[in-house]
This record gives C-alpha cells, structure tokens and sequence, in this order.
C-alpha cells in the first residue's frame, strides 16, 4: 500500500466515523423519542418521524450505522489481510459506498420533494458518503492491481 492510499484510506477511516456517530445519533433521537438538536436549521422532527425513517420496522439510521460499521471493518482489515485478499475489502467499500449514495439520493428527493423538510443530520450523512464514494473510485482506479494478481 502506497503512502498516499493509506493517507486516502486514513480520510476514508475518519470520514467513516463521522457518519457512524451522526447515523447513531439520529438512531437515538428515533428510539427515544427525542428532538434532534437542529439549532433552527432545518426540520429533523418532521422528517425523522416520518413514515419514511423507518424501513422493515427498523429506523432507517439504524440501518446506514450498519453499513458505516461494514464500512469500518473492511478497511481496517484491508491492510491486515493477504494482497490477494485486499482486492475485495476495496471493491466492498466501493460497493457499499456507492449503495449508501443511491439510497442517500433517494432519501434527499423525499426529504425535498415530498416532505418539504431538510434534516441538517441527513445531509451530512450524504454528503459523508459522496466524499467516501470519491475516495472508493479513486482507490479501485489507482490500485496497483498487477501486485494484487501476481501475489494470488
């Protein structure tokens, strides 16, 4: 791993928890029934309590803290595993990151177009996981692949 991947994969590290801790924080303030400290931007209540903050009975940050927590675990052990091996924690990244988008996208149309409400916390979750999609796309195209294959 080269010292600007592993300085990539630092951010992505970083950038990751800040998405977990703000994922768990909506979490919270969803199972206890509290309202998110929104500081008058925004309105978090509406859509925190909206239909749509829940997916299979399951509050819908709840389910983007499992995906930063996959998110975790495959970079810290993408160095700790074999060459042959890293190939996959860095496609899964990519891949997680790039459903995280999608859904984001999804979330941020209902949030604008059906709820007429903007949560500040769910914006940093989008935006948290655009710059680690960017950084997915950069590491799968700069990987130094010809090492990962021959050492297979």
């Amino acid at each position: 791993m080269s010292a600007t991947d592993a300085r990539r994969r630092a951010l992505m590290l970083a950038l990751t928890l800040v998405g977990l801790v703000d994922a768990l924080y909506l979490t919270w303030i969803k199972l206890a029934h509290r309202e998110a400290a929104c500081a008058g931007i925004g309105d978090c209540d509406v859509v925190n309590s909206s239909p749509y903050a829940e997916m299979f009975g399951l509050p819908v940050a709840l389910w983007g803290a499992g995906v930063y927590v996959l998110i975790l675990a495959l970079l810290w052990l993408e160095p700790r595993w074999p060459a042959a091996r890293r190939a996959w924690a860095v496609y899964g990244v990519f891949g997680l990151t790039l459903w995280g988008v999608l859904f984001s996208a999804y979330l941020t149309y209902i949030e604008v177009a059906v709820l007429h409400a903007i949560c500040p916390f769910c914006v940093v979750s989008a935006l948290v996981l655009l710059f680690l999609w960017v950084l997915a796309i950069i590491r799968v195209l700069s990987a130094p692949w010809d090492e990962v294959e021959s050492s297979a």
